[in-house]
């Protein structure tokens, strides 16, 4: 008889502390939330340097200046501000130098009203500069292991100081957002990469592949995606910049374009311009009985003539259309050489994924050769078999 009043009791009682989820919770107010964050060499900042003149040290090594973006901005009066007048943005940049990320977080709290939480943490631009002296590694260590921050956050390259890309001239822009947001525009053009986040970033690293960024720079508050970053996978430190075409051409290879441009010149020298709607690509591994290594690289692309400069050629035409097929063709393959010419000769690293497809389809040699893979790959032999079909010409066929 009471059975029945125990068991209500004991379902009240785990209904109770399960209803108690939110007890350490803080309000949004109460809180520094930074959704970007620049890595750059260490350089003490004029605050930094008046604070210290003052007394404000503490024992460690200038290595690096860690700038964090804070949203929404409050008028704490705490934190050195950046950007134009009037009410100003909508986000303030603090920064701080040391030699341990956690720290230099720790020291913030002695200027901030505010405790900084990682939660929200959207974009991280490292400097090339500082990820020439120290390891991918040794720089990301602090966020792969702190749980306030998702493994979601990008990670980008910034061929000048990394602070500056966090700063914009439109007051009503959050700087770390508006780079989450040009993402968008990867379908738009392959010089636009997918982006690469922490979790992703820790695969890359552990497997010692070579890899590369999305390179940010900035002018004027304005920003841009401009090529990319190479960090060499047995060291771990950036070695050099691809420019945007030649981040474009590795996507040929890899078949990630989601759309795009290929401009060249006619016969007359008058630009013609070919708007990409599809492209494939298959990479074919070849072994030999002597374990000699080849790549063969076959693409085949549809597209519509999108402009045509030359009044004198009538694209209509399937001879002229053939031409203007073959000119694209040509374009594309100049540029797809080119940057394979960069990645074997100039940086010798693979990071078009010839590796992955000899892993997946030849594991057997690829286990002789895995760990000295970039500099075998530089040696390889590629070959490319590119083939551009327009198939309309737009709304106007004149």
């Amino acid at each position: 008889m009471c059975r029945r009043p125990m068991l209500s009791l004991l379902l009240a009682f785990i209904l109770l502390i399960t209803q108690v989820g939110c007890w350490s919770s803080k309000e949004v107010e109460e809180l520094s939330i930074y959704t970007g964050l620049a890595l750059d060499k260490g350089e003490l900042t004029p605050l930094e340097q008046n604070l210290e003149k003052k007394g404000s040290r503490y024992f460690k090594k200038n290595k690096i200046t860690a700038s964090v973006q804070i949203v929404p901005k409050k008028s704490s009066g705490s934190t050195e501000q950046q950007g134009g007048g009037g009410q100003g943005p909508n986000y303030v940049n603090i920064a701080a130098t040391g030699d341990s990320l956690l720290e230099i977080f720790r020291q913030l709290s002695l200027r901030l009203d505010r405790p900084v939480i990682g939660h929200h943490l959207k974009v991280m631009v490292v400097a090339t500069d500082l990820a020439k002296e120290q390891t991918m590694q040794q720089l990301m260590d602090f966020v792969l292991r702190d749980n306030d921050i998702r493994p979601s956050c990008l990670v980008f390259l910034s061929k000048d100081r990394a602070a500056s890309t966090l700063v914009t001239k439109y007051e009503d822009e959050v700087p770390s957002i508006h780079i989450l947001y040009m993402l968008r525009n990867h379908f738009r053009t392959s010089k636009v990469m997918r982006g690469v986040n922490l979790s992703e970033l820790d695969g890359l690293m552990h497997s010692k592949k070579s890899y590369i960024l999305q390179n940010i720079t900035e002018s004027d508050g304005e920003l841009e995606f401009s090529g990319a970053g190479i960090i060499k996978g047995d060291t771990g430190h950036w070695i050099g910049t691809l420019g945007q075409q030649d981040v474009e051409s590795i996507g040929w290879i890899t078949g990630d374009v989601k759309g795009g441009a290929v401009k060249t010149y006619d016969k007359r020298n008058e630009a013609i311009t070919y708007e990409i709607k599809s492209v494939k690509s298959k990479i074919t591994t070849k072994v030999t009985e002597g374990n000699d290594i080849s790549f063969h690289v076959k693409i085949e692309s549809k597209g519509r003539l999108i402009e045509n400069w030359d009044d004198k050629a009538d694209p209509t035409e399937t001879r002229n259309m053939k031409e203007a097929e073959k000119e694209f063709e040509e374009q594309v393959t100049r540029r797809v050489k080119s940057v394979m010419h960069k990645l074997q000769s100039e940086y010798k690293v693979d990071v078009a994924g010839f590796g992955d497809h000899l892993h997946i389809e030849k594991p057997q040699v690829w286990k002789k050769v895995k760990d000295d893979w970039d500099y075998k790959f530089s040696k390889i032999p590629v070959t490319f078999d590119i083939k551009l079909s327009i198939t309309d010409l737009g709304s106007s066929a004149e």
